[in-house]
């Protein structure tokens, strides 16, 4: 069985997830993990992800890892290194990345100018499936193969995000504030980027040049005073937020991806929530209109979740493998699958 050499490009809530997956895989060959923590270098890579040790040790060595000649990073961090990504392209090595580059410009200009150059040099791809959404908007794209006419496409995420212990990030969004400020829609803006990136993706996929997409923000305030235990959100104060972006082309929207994420349901607006996370609609010939609700098994935590940020990189490695060099898109990478079947030989 044809095996891909993969290094796992830090090991946090999203890259500990992907490490696991990558060990899991029986498609995937571990050869290195980068440590960007000095208290992880040296530390086998099954127990820095919860599996048994495997005798690959993380590193923060960065030419050493180049040295292995991987095929492909799983490129997991909160802050992108550019350099270190540049000179693994030019390396020969492709990069999958969950990560938007946005610390430093995003993939447009002279950023991704450089980004090109180094895939060029070294006949390798890179291919960002996002943090969230980051397998919403490759569904929907390939669900309008079944249309013959698209006139706009919805997509609508609902969540209960009061098990996200993150007092900083909800206050930064404007939970437990009064009202909305011109600094709470600009840091929720910033937060949001990912879901910008994610239209500009299916916009690209669907060969639509938008004229613009605008970003909206809307809150729900609090009808009682709820404690979360680490918040609490006085009465009266923002408990809720709707908020996105829509994709306009000739004074329509065309594609709109909203959110609608709460931390109680006690709410004077009284908005109304599905236990569906995604609803998805497709205005065409024909019209679409579907849930699709995830269940966790019983054992997952909180931050399990971060596993729908983490296989959809893994997942991806072969096709960007088979795809042309260069930054890659929806269009180049088609649609990355579970190794459903081989996983099932594996379990006997």
């Amino acid at each position: 069985m044809e095996k891909l050499r993969v290094i796992q490009w830090t090991t946090g809530k999203v890259g500990k997830l992907a490490l696991r997956a990558i060990l899991d895989d029986p498609r995937l060959d571990l050869v290195g993990v980068y440590a960007w923590s000095p208290d992880k270098v040296g530390t086998d890579a099954g127990t820095l992800c919860g599996r048994p040790p495997c005798s690959v040790a993380a590193t923060d060595d960065v030419d050493a890892l180049v040295a292995l000649k991987a095929d492909t990073v799983v490129y997991t961090p909160f802050m992108a290194d550019l350099d270190h990504v540049l000179q693994l392209l030019e390396a020969g090595v492709d990069v999958v990345s969950t990560n938007l580059f946005f610390n430093v410009g995003g993939v447009k200009g002279a950023t991704k100018e450089r980004l090109e150059a180094a895939c060029a040099r070294g006949g390798s791809s890179l291919y960002i499936t996002g943090i969230s959404p980051g397998w919403i908007n490759t569904m929907v794209t390939a669900m309008t193969g079944v249309c013959r006419d698209v006139r706009k496409i919805s997509i609508l995420e609902s969540a209960d995000c009061s098990v996200y212990e993150s007092k900083e990030t909800w206050e930064a969004m404007g939970i437990s504030l009064t009202g909305t400020t011109p600094q709470i829609a600009e840091m929720a803006k910033l937060w949001m980027m990912p879901a910008e990136e994610a239209v500009q993706r299916m916009a690209h996929a669907l060969e639509y040049t938008l004229d613009d997409i605008e970003f909206f923000l809307a809150y729900a305030t609090a009808s009682q005073t709820v404690d979360l235990g680490y918040m609490t959100i006085e009465k009266g104060t923002n408990a809720a937020l709707e908020v996105g972006w829509n994709g306009r082309l000739d004074g329509s929207t065309i594609i709109q991806m909203k959110f609608r994420w709460y931390l109680t349901k006690h709410l004077n607006e009284g908005w109304e929530f599905s236990d569906d996370q995604y609803r998805v609609v497709i205005d065409g010939e024909p019209g679409i209109d579907t849930r699709i609700r995830f269940i966790p098994p019983d054992h997952w935590g909180n931050h399990e979740w971060d596993t729908m940020t983490a296989l959809p990189a893994v997942n991806a490695a072969f096709n960007v493998r088979d795809a042309r060099p260069g930054i890659l898109h929806l269009a180049d990478v088609g649609l990355p699958r579970a190794p459903a079947g081989q996983w099932h030989a594996a379990r006997g």
